[in-house]
C-alpha cells in the first residue's frame, strides 16, 4: 500500500483513539507549525497496547465492522475504567442501532461510575427507547438526586419529553408519576414535578389526571406559569382547566406573554370577544408592543368591526415601522419567567410572541387585513391601495385572492376566476388552495352551482379530502341537495372521526329543517364533546333545543354562545327564540346591534322578514 493512503486510512483512526482518552492529536510532519516554545510533558494512561487497541477499534469501525468496534472499546474501558471510552463504545452502539449493546455498554459505565450523570441520562433514555419504562424510575430518581439543587426544577421540567417517545404513553406517564413522586412532595421541587406529571398524563391523553396534577401545581404556586401552560393544552376539551390560567393571571396580571396565549386558545375556541378582552388588558399595559395589535385588528375583523380593526392595524403597523431590531439583551429581558417549571420549547416560542419584533410576514399580514376592513366598508379603492404596499412574492396567492373579491365586488366574477387561475403554484398545495379560493368567490357571488362544479372538481384531484368534501356539503345544502349534502359528511366523519364541523352541520341542517331532531340533537352532542364550549356549537345545540319545544334551555344556550362571540347569525337565533318567548325588547335591541355589524346577512334578514319584526 503507498504510504500516502496508509497514511489516509489511519490518521482518522489514531486521532479518534488518542480523542478518546482526552489526548490531542498529534500533528504530522507535512502540516505541523514550529512551536513557539517547549511544550510541557503530558503523563497518560495510553500505554502501547491499549494505543493499538483503540487503533484496532477505530478501524474496525470505519470499515463497517461496527460489532467488532464495540467489543474492542467496551474491553478497553473495561481495562481502564475510562468515562470516555464507556461513552465511546455506547455511542459505537447507538450509532450501528444496537439498542441493547448500548445499556450493555452504559451498565458496565454505571458500574465503575455509579455517581456519572452522564451514565444516568444514557441509562434513562436507552431504558425509555428500549420500552423498559418502570427500570427508568430509579436512574431517573439518581439523575435528579445527584443534579445540583438548582438544577432540579429544570431537569424534573423537560423529564416529560424524554418519556414522551415511549410507544406506550400510559406506562410512560406512571413512569414518570413513579420517577418524580417524591420530588411532588417536596416544597422546592412541587411545582415542577407536578407540573411535568400533569404533561406526562396530558400527553397520555388521560385529561383527569393531567387536569388533578396541574391544579396541584397550581396550588403549590399560584403564580407559577407551568401549571397554565398545561391548563391551555387542556381548554379545547377540558373546559375546566381554564380556571388555572384567569388564576394565574389574577395572581401575575403583568405577565402579558401568558396572557397573550390565553388570548390565542379563546380565539381558536371561536371565544372571539373574550379574546378581545384579554388583548385589551395587553395594549393598556404595554402600549408599546406591536404584535397585540395585530391580533387585536384579526379579531376585531372576525367580529366584523372594520373601523375598530383599522384603527388597531394602523397602530400595529406605526409601532412595527418604528421599531428596531432586538438586542440579544431585549430578546432575553422579554422571555416570561418560568414560574417554578421550565416550559417546552414550542411553548417558550408562544410565549415570546407577546413581546416578539414585528416581522415582515406581519406587515404583510396587517395589510391583507386592512384590505380586507376596507373592503367591508366599501372602499375598494382604498382596499386596492393596502394591497398595493405588498411585495412579498410567497403571498401572492393570498393577495391575488383579496384582489379577485375585489372583482367579485365590483360584479367582474369571470375576471375574478381568471385572476385566481393566473397565479402560480409554488408549491403543490397551491393548486388545492386555488380551487378553493375559487370556490369562495363564486359563493361570494350566490353562484352556488359554479362553486359546486369546481368543489367537485378539487374532489376528483384531491380524492378524501375532508376539507373539500365539506365545502362541497356546505354548497349542495344552498343547492338544496340535502341528500348529496348528508352522503358528503357522512364520508368526512368516516375518513375523519373527530372533524367536529361535520357533527355539527349535519345535526344544524337537520335541526334547521325540523326533521329527525334527536338524530340531530345526538350529532351536536357529538361534536360539544368533541370541541366544549365551541360558540357556533352551541349556537347549533340552542338551535335544536328550540326546535325540539325546550325554549329556556335554548335561551341558555343561546345566551352562552352569543356572548363568547356576537355572531350576527347566533344573534338571529337568540332573538328569535326571545321573541316567541315574549322577551321582544331584549329582542329587537339585539337585532339592531345585529344590524350594525351586517345589515345583509341572509340569516338576520329572513329572521325579521319572517317573525314580521318592526325595527
Amino acid at each position: 500500500m503507498p504510504a500516502r493512503i496508509l497514511r489516509s486510512t489511519l490518521r482518522p483512526a489514531l486521532v479518534l483513539a488518542a480523542a478518546c482518552l482526552g489526548l490531542a492529536p498529534v500533528a504530522q510532519a507535512d502540516d505541523a507549525k514550529p512551536p513557539e516554545a517547549p511544550a510541557a510533558p503530558v503523563n497518560s494512561n495510553l500505554t502501547a497496547p491499549l494505543f493499538y487497541q483503540l487503533l484496532i477499534g477505530e478501524i474496525e469501525l470505519q470499515e463497517g465492522q461496527a460489532g467488532n468496534a464495540y467489543q474492542v472499546i467496551l474491553d478497553a474501558a473495561r481495562k481502564t475504567k475510562d468515562e470516555q471510552l464507556y461513552r465511546r463504545a455506547t455511542d459505537i452502539a447507538l450509532q450501528a442501532r444496537a439498542g441493547n449493546q448500548a445499556l450493555d455498554a452504559v451498565q458496565a459505565w454505571r458500574a465503575d461510575w455509579p455517581k456519572s450523570r452522564d451514565a444516568l441520562r444514557y441509562q434513562v433514555q436507552l431504558l425509555i427507547a428500549l420500552n423498559r419504562l418502570p427500570e427508568a424510575v430509579a436512574p431517573l430518581k439518581t439523575l435528579i438526586e445527584l443534579s445540583p439543587e438548582a438544577e432540579k426544577p429544570l431537569l424534573i421540567a423537560v423529564a416529560p419529553r424524554l418519556f414522551a417517545r415511549a410507544p406506550d404513553k400510559r406506562a410512560a406517564a406512571r413512569a414518570l408519576e413513579d420517577a418524580l413522586g417524591d420530588y411532588a412532595k417536596a416544597p422546592a421541587t412541587a411545582t415542577a414535578a407536578r407540573t411535568a406529571i400533569a404533561r406526562g398524563w396530558l400527553i397520555a391523553q388521560d385529561n383527569a389526571r393531567a387536569l388533578e396534577f396541574a391544579r396541584q401545581a397550581h396550588d403549590a404556586d399560584p403564580s407559577a406559569e407551568g401549571p397554565a401552560l398545561v391548563a391551555l393544552e387542556m381548554m379545547g376539551t377540558t373546559p375546566q382547566a381554564e380556571a388555572i390560567v384567569t388564576s394565574t393571571l389574577a395572581a401575575n396580571p403583568d405577565n402579558n406573554a401568558l396572557r397573550m396565549m390565553y388570548a390565542r386558545a379563546l380565539g381558536i375556541g371561536q371565544r372571539h370577544a373574550d379574546a378581545i378582552a384579554q388583548i385589551e388588558i395587553v395594549t393598556r399595559s404595554a402600549p408599546a408592543l406591536p404584535a397585540p395589535w395585530l391580533t387585536l385588528g384579526a379579531l376585531r375583523l372576525e367580529l366584523r368591526q372594520p373601523q375598530q380593526a383599522t384603527t388597531a392595524l394602523e397602530q400595529f403597523l406605526k409601532l412595527a415601522q418604528a421599531a428596531e431590531p432586538p438586542t440579544a439583551a431585549s430578546a432575553a429581558a422579554s422571555a416570561p419567567a418560568s414560574g417554578g417549571a421550565v416550559a417546552d420549547d414550542d411553548e417558550d416560542d408562544e410565549a415570546n410572541d407577546a413581546a416578539a419584533p414585528a416581522t415582515d410576514a406581519g406587515m404583510v399580514q396587517a395589510y391583507l387585513l386592512l384590505s380586507q376592513a376596507a373592503e367591508m366598508q366599501g372602499d375598494l379603492a382604498q382596499a386596492e391601495a393596502w394591497l398595493a404596499k405588498i411585495d412579498d412574492t410567497s403571498r401572492a396567492l393570498e393577495v391575488q385572492l383579496r384582489r379577485a373579491s375585489l372583482l367579485v365586488r365590483q360584479g367582474r366574477v369571470d375576471d375574478a376566476r381568471a385572476l385566481i387561475r393566473a397565479t402560480p403554484e409554488r408549491a403543490p398545495s397551491d393548486a388545492r388552495a386555488k380551487l378553493l379560493a375559487e370556490a369562495q368567490l363564486l359563493r361570494e357571488a350566490k353562484l352556488w352551482s359554479a362553486a359546486y362544479d369546481v368543489l367537485a372538481k378539487a374532489n376528483e384531484q384531491f380524492p378524501n379530502d375532508p376539507d373539500l368534501l365539506y365545502e362541497q356539503s356546505m354548497i349542495a345544502e344552498k343547492l338544496g341537495r340535502f341528500d348529496d349534502m348528508e352522503r358528503q359528511l357522512r364520508r368526512v366523519i368516516e375518513i375523519a372521526p373527530t372533524y367536529q364541523h361535520a357533527y355539527n352541520a349535519l345535526g344544524y341542517s337537520l335541526a334547521d329543517r325540523n326533521i329527525r331532531l334527536q338524530e340531530a340533537h345526538d350529532l351536536i352532542q357529538k361534536a360539544l364533546e368533541l370541541k366544549p364550549g365551541e360558540p357556533f356549537i352551541t349556537d347549533s345545540m340552542g338551535w335544536v333545543e328550540y326546535r325540539m319545544g325546550k325554549r329556556e334551555e335554548a335561551v341558555r344556550l343561546l345566551r352562552q354562545a352569543y356572548q363568547a362571540r356576537p355572531d350576527v347569525e347566533i344573534a338571529a337565533h337568540l332573538a328569535e327564540v326571545l321573541w316567541v318567548s315574549g322577551q321582544r325588547d331584549e329582542a329587537r335591541k339585539i337585532l339592531r346591534d345585529a344590524r350594525k355589524r351586517d345589515a345583509t346577512n341572509e340569516v338576520l334578514v329572513e329572521t325579521v322578514a319572517r317573525l314580521q319584526i318592526d325595527l
